[in-house]
């Protein structure tokens, strides 16, 4: 119990990435306080007490008896009898209880670390978008400065008779949606600070700490497929199902064999007054053997059938998470790919984009003309920015989706 129990704390406080130290201080609460695995872990205790009990050999059985009508014997009256026994299973029953009941309590452990690293992949999901939304609201209002710029600068070129009335009223109608989206931007904090503030089991409008600038945004090098099969605690946990179930196997094979038993009887004895023998009123004592006859074996054969029919349901199982572990990884590891391509593309954008976007504003401040070409390059600028935000916080909940497939987090 206390070599487990010394294993988890090394998970949990060993098993984080480097997600900025604001992230991980979040993992860190949510492993400590997160009901969810809290209960896993309790699982897994139970299921050591459990094969604690069942290693144990069965109570012995005591027994007092009275005689109400003595029995005579040579050396006198029986007046009662004190029975103590003790039942034997066959050989290598108990080891093979207890086999099966610790495989099964391994399987509950890995259990408990695919819940584990469950919570840190639902933990880093819910807090990258709440960066999203940050970056969202930083660049809208930046977009807000902007077209109030642009806005004094269309009223003084129609001041001074190089631009249209027209101009200032479009800049006015930009300027309203982008208050729209802000205000809606930060309506949308309430709830994605609640979902993540409920993963970490806190007070839901307790403040999160969120970085300013994403960092190693790009996929690691180390990632392996064949880690997948390595690693995965689900699919350990299939070994160790399945390796229950043969023990339990051969448990159902010695149940169906013979039990020994050993016990004595005590029995003591009255004086006899109707003459002198030798040893006279002298108590008995009779070690005894028994043993079970197994005949209605019926029982038992159904138990091995049923041992053998859940290994390969466990293993039929395996295969199937298997594949869709391997499918998985492969949709994740062109995901990754994709959002590293679009990354790029948006960078490459953004600085064409800002390089028209002076140009024509230039242009527009010596001519007054063109107005609209300035407003509709400043969208396209603001679009881009927010795409390659959003291809920022996909790529980091990808990357943690195959930490959390692979088990990278026991490697860290």
């Amino acid at each position: 119990m206390k070599t487990y129990l010394i294993t988890f704390l090394l998970v949990i406080l060993t098993s984080l990435q480097s997600f900025g130290q604001s992230l991980d201080d979040y993992l860190k609460i949510a492993a400590e306080n997160n009901p969810g695995l809290k209960g896993s872990y309790k699982e897994f205790e139970a299921a050591l007490e459990k094969a604690a009990q069942i290693r144990s050999l069965p109570d012995p059985t005591i027994s007092f008896g009275y005689f109400i009508s003595p029995v005579e014997t040579r050396v006198g009256p029986q007046r009662a009898r004190l029975s103590l026994s003790q039942m034997f299973p066959w050989f290598g029953t108990l080891k093979y209880y207890g086999t099966g009941s610790e495989a099964m309590a391994e399987a509950k452990f890995q259990a408990f670390t695919d819940a584990k690293n469950k919570l840190y992949f639902k933990v880093i999901s819910a807090y990258y978008p709440l960066y999203e939304l940050n970056k969202f609201i930083e660049i809208e209002k930046q977009n807000i400065e902007i077209l109030n710029n642009y806005k004094t600068l269309a009223t003084s070129q129609f001041s001074n008779g190089k631009g249209a009335m027209v101009d200032v009223l479009r800049v006015d109608i930009m300027l309203k949606d982008a208050e729209t989206n802000l205000g809606i931007l930060e309506n949308q904090r309430k709830p994605l600070i609640t979902r993540f503030n409920n993963l970490l089991n806190r007070e839901e409008n307790e403040p999160v700490e969120i970085v300013d600038e994403l960092v190693d945004i790009s996929a690691l090098e180390d990632y392996r497929r064949d880690s997948l099969l390595e690693n995965n605690p689900t699919l350990q946990e299939f070994d160790f199902k399945i390796k229950a179930s043969q023990a339990n196997e051969m448990t159902a094979a010695s149940q169906g064999k013979p039990k020994i038993g050993v016990g004595l009887d005590y029995v003591i004895i009255g004086k006899r007054e109707d003459m002198m023998v030798a040893d006279n009123g002298k108590n008995a004592l009779m070690p005894m053997v028994s043993m079970s006859l197994p005949i209605f074996s019926g029982k038992y054969q159904a138990a091995k059938k049923e041992a053998q029919l859940m290994q390969e349901a466990y293993q039929f199982q395996r295969e199937e998470f298997e594949n869709e572990l391997i499918s998985t990884y492969d949709q994740l590891d062109f995901q990754v790919s994709k959002q590293n391509d679009l990354i790029h593309l948006y960078e490459e954008q953004i600085k064409q984009t800002n390089q028209s976007l002076e140009l024509l504003y230039t242009a527009y401040s010596n001519s007054g003309k063109s107005f609209e070409d300035v407003l509709q390059m400043q969208q396209q600028l603001l679009k881009y920015q927010k795409l390659k935000v959003s291809a920022e916080t996909a790529l980091k909940i990808n990357i943690a989706e195959i930490d959390y497939i692979t088990a990278k987090t026991l490697d860290q």
